[in-house]
């Protein structure tokens, strides 16, 4: 997944997609709107008229070597073979070690209780599994979709086209051509894990 940092205009849009289109519950989130500027959401830094205000995205990086995979005792945390790194909730059993593992911060929610929701029927897409008591949860690049062909919700709803996704080793989709046209980094790369997920900046 590629997200462009320079045209995210912190909207949420992908946000409220991924946590509609996975029917989660409250309180849990897998992808998240930072600001990079003053000390809270929506606020700049800096000195009127010099003002600067950035927006990142953050969900589970699907790391090429995750530490969350490691980590996990009963194999609950795996990583599929195009790389998508998912978690098997009827063999998850709340331990947390993933959790501590990634060094991505707040990209894994635990369901601590029964999951709760807003609405008193099921939204989203219909492959979506149930969210599970003691158990943790993640982002999975709405497999469910891919395996169809399609884009995950985010990058669907982008309103700004500021997110890609594809195969980064066919050298004709659209995630290569941007990275080899663009400057780009990945998060906390001094960890080793080698996240898949690329900002173009």
């Amino acid at each position: 997944m590629l997200v462009d940092i320079t045209r995210c205009i912190g909207c949420h849009t992908c946000a409220v997609a991924c946590k509609q289109g996975n029917n989660l519950p409250k309180g849990i989130s897998w992808n998240r709107v930072l600001t990079h500027g003053g000390a809270t959401m929506d606020t700049p830094h800096g000195v009127f008229p010099n003002l600067e205000i950035q927006y990142l995205t953050l969900n589970c990086q699907h790391c090429e070597n995750p530490a969350c995979v490691k980590a996990c005792p009963t194999g609950a945390t795996y990583r599929r073979e195009d790389g998508i790194v998912m978690q098997n909730y009827d063999i998850c059993v709340g331990c947390r070690m993933c959790i501590m593992a990634c060094p991505y911060h707040h990209v894994r929610s635990f369901n601590a209780d029964q999951p709760a929701y807003h609405l008193d029927f099921p939204v989203g897409d219909r492959q979506v599994k149930a969210q599970q008591k003691g158990t943790v949860s993640k982002c999975h690049f709405c497999h469910h979709r891919v395996d169809e062909g399609l884009l995950p919700h985010c990058v669907e709803v982008c309103p700004a086209k500021a997110r890609f996704f594809g195969d980064i080793e066919d050298s004709g989709s659209a995630v290569s051509r941007l990275l080899r046209a663009q400057k780009n980094t990945r998060l906390l790369v001094h960890h080793q894990t080698e996240p898949s997920v690329y900002l173009l900046i």
